[in-house]
């Protein structure tokens, strides 16, 4: 494998770690949003989904085929979507109250754009 792939597969343990770690604190409410546990908001649980694409990124980037690279595009695409809503919709100001974006929201945007970097660059199958 080629440095790029472990910086991907990096990037995917990172990602599984963003999802566990406080996003956003909601002040006025004591609320703390996680990607895993989004008790007392109508969010759901979006690092689930985020999980999921993690898995099916690794998946297709063992895969030595190049099907398996094109469909890693589409994955991590998507993802990079996902991360944007969360960072958008989650830490949007309401009534005049904005919520504090802490260190997981900036980690997942981070590994977010790692697994996009390296999905762009993969190994040429054979």
């Amino acid at each position: 494998m080629r440095y790029i792939s472990w910086l991907g597969l990096a990037a995917v343990l990172l990602l599984a770690l963003a999802c566990t770690m406080p996003w956003v604190l909601i002040p006025s409410k004591q609320l703390i949003i996680s990607g895993i546990d989004a008790e007392g908001t109508r969010y759901g649980k979006p690092g689930y989904l985020h999980l999921l694409l993690g898995t099916f990124y690794l998946i297709f980037t063992l895969v030595p085929a190049v099907w398996a690279k094109r469909a890693n595009l589409l994955v991590v695409a998507f993802n990079m979507a996902w991360t944007i809503r969360n960072f958008l919709i989650l830490s949007l100001c309401r009534g005049g109250e904005c919520p504090q974006r802490l260190a997981g929201m900036y980690l997942l945007l981070l590994a977010s754009i790692l697994m996009l970097v390296a999905a762009l660059f993969p190994k040429k199958p054979s």
